[in-house]
């Protein structure tokens, strides 16, 4: 039986730059990079792209040598081995493929794992899409609802658009979501057809990167303006 009073292992919950292309520098701490050169095992989406941003980092050790334990996309994965790793008092280290474990991740289920299990839980300080977005929109960051990937029926699609658009309007709530980036052109195009001319929206994407574009302006402005290219860009569209 365990020692009650024997140390668990701390989950720290690690950021990962937005774009491959941007700064490391710009959008991650000396500590939390020192913290990440320091672990031995980590929980990740991808363990190919995992290992790229740990030897980025300048982690000491071969890659070889530490342990990478994979996510599918609904979280579900033998955690065993990483808890028993918590258990014994060993710090587990979680990574979103970008930005935030966790949020809009399957990462969610390890950290509620960790909870159950009585291990620390610290979230590191790192970019965050969605707050990027937030805070680039001039929409209200009072209230605000994020409600990942919208469905990609055409029909369906539109009637949930009209329901954020009423949302937003009734509560003064700003509405997020995001889109698999092949598929961003076809909800721009949705967004400007749904959408009343006084609805403001925006669009961030590339957030961090060389090439971030962010725009905020009423359905009506956007469609007098010429339409981005979002073609397999990373973006966070925003109603207000």
């Amino acid at each position: 039986m365990a020692d009650p009073a024997a140390r668990l292992g701390t989950l720290y919950l690690i950021p990962v730059p937005l774009a491959e292309d941007a700064a490391d520098s710009a959008t991650q701490p000396p500590d939390v990079r020192a913290l990440v050169q320091g672990l031995g095992a980590f929980v990740v989406e991808n363990a190919k792209t995992a290992r790229a941003f740990v030897k980025r980092f300048g982690h000491p050790r071969p890659m070889a040598e530490l342990r990478w334990f994979e996510l599918d996309k609904h979280g579900k994965t033998d955690l065993a081995t990483p808890l028993a790793l918590l258990q014994a008092g060993e710090d587990v280290g979680l990574m979103s493929e970008a930005g935030c474990p966790g949020v809009a991740d399957p990462g969610a289920a390890v950290v509620a794992a960790a909870h159950a299990l009585g291990a620390p839980v610290r979230p590191l300080v790192g970019a965050s899409s969605l707050l990027l977005a937030l805070m680039a929109s001039g929409m209200s960051g009072q209230q605000f609802s994020f409600h990942g990937y919208l469905p990609v029926d055409a029909a369906q699609r539109q009637q949930k658009l009209r329901q954020l658009e009423q949302a937003a309007r009734r509560d003064k709530a700003t509405q997020l979501f995001i889109e698999t980036p092949y598929r961003n052109a076809a909800m721009l195009d949705s967004l400007l057809a749904t959408l009343n001319n006084g609805t403001r929206l925006a669009v961030a994407c590339d957030l961090t990167a060389p090439g971030e574009w962010i725009r905020s302006a009423s359905v009506e402005q956007w469609k007098r303006q010429p339409l981005p290219e979002l073609n397999k860009r990373p973006a966070v569209f925003l109603i207000g």
